[in-house]
């Protein structure tokens, strides 16, 4: 099947399609960049300018054509969800092709409104210490990528629209940008957010202060608005908001549409990448008249990467309207034509086909796309897109890095040393050498780390390395009395419990002299079922 193709290969180096035609479909190896074609015109320039140098002239470097210059403006930074369960692994190359990823969503604690969370459930330290977050970054960005924080969305309170004090406002932003060191942040306004006066006055100047401190300590921090979006480009209040952004000092890096949804269920849209388009065709005007209001001229180009384009993948909110691989190609293709900004995608956690369970394919999944498609199928359509924010350190693609060959301490070490010889349930965390695993299934003898024929063989995720302010793992002793103290005299009866190093312990079976075992995880061929928790261990059987 074809893609839908907005330029002929002879413009913006070419069809993205026929790139992601040659990909391996389990997303193996990573896509190479687009090769370009030289036109008859192109050939006459280089004869050109070979010419001059023949004859003295200086060239200063410049590109050949404006086309070229586009080729690199196109960023690709899906989101992913970070509270939805299953955790996504973004840090691990075999879940995320792209180099860069969108975090969704932070916003206001619900019991305390000027305090930052993730979706509501988790602080900062609580993400740190349940979801492996800081970990799980700190790894990406080893790997060579990096992460754009996005606030607000759909659901849960935006930290400006129940934060009344500028202070504290400005404090939560500055919070999140200081402990990811953040060069980028996006701002989704939806619902009642988006017409709220005061909440856009105080976001822009809490915003404008955050980046303006960060410009003033050498550290550029660009700011994305993401907001709705119609077949007719932004919303009335949409080009308000945008306007008041940059009114009240924010330096705004670009806008970036939520390219779904366009329909309603009596009438869905039939045609999601012309409707995209129609959107983005729309909103580049818009932008224009914005900055021209600023007393901006852009240029055509300019325009253009200032915008960005969201479509969700596969079925969307409204029953009928479907983003398909074709249109991705083809939004693709448009988006390295007209030098967009930035192309995101909702999200890495939906970007796989559904499981059989899914009696109708078309109902709306946070973990599917409810289409045809193999894993990563709409990732490695855009992760071919060959542009990144100037603020991000430039550099290839996510790849897998060597492993430090370090000894592991229990003194130092957040989890428990791996053991060739112990029984690993799926979930359970270990250390080797100097990096934190996580058991996909139940498993023995097989080392975290290790060269497998296919890297979704191995039993282990690598999360990321042990860091410097992790807190070793230690098990809850307690006080002496609260059962009795083991000994190897006595015949135990199966659910007697005792303590031993001050751990209780409850007796699976009768026995006598077995003592409890201190090696975690304790397992199943031991008299002694540990009736405590460690860090790191599953929640559940």
């Amino acid at each position: 099947m074809g893609s839908t193709r907005n330029t002929d290969d002879s413009e913006a180096g070419g069809s993205i399609a026929a790139a992601v035609a040659d990909e391996r479909p389990d997303g193996d190896e990573l896509p190479s960049e687009p090769t370009e074609r030289l036109s008859w015109v192109r050939v006459a320039a280089i004869v050109a300018i070979v010419g001059l140098v023949a004859a003295g002239f200086a060239f200063a470097g410049k590109r050949l054509t404006a086309d070229d210059e586009l080729l690199d403006r196109s960023w690709s930074v899906p989101y992913v969800d970070v509270t939805l369960t299953p955790t996504y692994q973004f840090q691990n190359p075999q879940s995320n092709p792209a180099r860069d990823i969108a975090l969704a969503f932070v916003v206001a604690d619900p019991d305390e409104p000027c305090d930052p969370s993730w979706g509501g459930a988790y602080s900062l330290d609580d993400a740190a210490r349940d979801l492996e977050l800081d970990r799980r970054i700190t790894q990406l960005r080893a790997a060579g990528g990096d992460i754009m924080v996005s606030f607000g969305g759909q659901a849960n309170s935006e930290l400006a629209f129940v934060c009344t004090d500028d202070a504290d406002l400005a404090s939560a932003y500055r919070s999140v940008v200081e402990r990811y060191d953040l060069h980028a942040i996006d701002l989704d306004i939806e619902n009642a957010d988006i017409a709220d006066t005061p909440s856009i006055e105080r976001r822009a100047q809490a915003v404008a202060t955050v980046q303006a401190e960060r410009a003033a300590a050498g550290d550029e921090l660009d700011v994305w608005l993401t907001l709705p979006a119609s077949r007719s480009g932004l919303t009335d209040d949409g080009v308000a908001l945008v306007t008041a952004t940059i009114d009240g000092g924010v330096d705004l890096t670009g806008v970036n549409l939520m390219t779904m949804n366009f329909g309603s269920a009596d009438e869905p849209t039939s045609d999601m990448l012309a409707a995209t388009k129609a959107a983005l065709e729309a909103a580049v005007g818009q932008v224009a008249d914005i900055y021209r209001g600023q007393g901006v001229a852009l240029a055509d180009s300019e325009r253009w990467t200032k915008l960005g384009a969201t479509p969700m993948i596969g079925q969307n909110d409204v029953i009928g309207e479907v983003f398909t691989l074709d249109d991705a190609k083809g939004l693709a293709d448009f988006a390295m034509a007209k030098g967009l900004g930035r192309v995101s995608t909702w999200s890495l956690n939906r970007d796989a086909p559904c499981s059989a369970s899914f009696a109708d394919v078309m109902v709306l999944s946070n973990t599917c796309s409810s289409v045809a498609q193999e894993p990563l199928d709409f990732a490695n359509v855009f992760t071919v897109l060959p542009g990144r924010a100037a603020s991000l350190p430039q550099g290839d693609a996510v790849t897998v890095i060597d492993r430090p060959q370090v000894a592991d301490d229990p003194a130092t070490s957040p989890y428990p040393i791996w053991r060739p010889d112990a029984q690993y349930p799926g979930s359970y965390k270990v250390v080797r050498r100097g990096m934190v695993y996580e058991a996909k299934w139940y498993n023995q003898g097989a080392e975290p780390g290790s060269t497998t024929g296919n890297p979704w063989d191995s039993p282990w995720s690598l999360i990321g390395p042990v860091q410097p302010d992790d807190v070793p793992f230690a098990p809850t002793t307690l006080a002496p009395g609260t059962h009795p103290e083991w000994s190897p005299l006595p015949l135990y009866s199966r659910g007697e419990m005792v303590l031993f190093d001050g751990l209780p312990y409850e007796a699976r079976w009768p026995n006598r002299g077995e003592p409890p075992s201190l090696l975690f995880p304790v397992g199943p061929d031991s008299a002694w079922e540990p009736i405590f928790t460690l860090r790191g261990e599953p929640t559940s059987p």
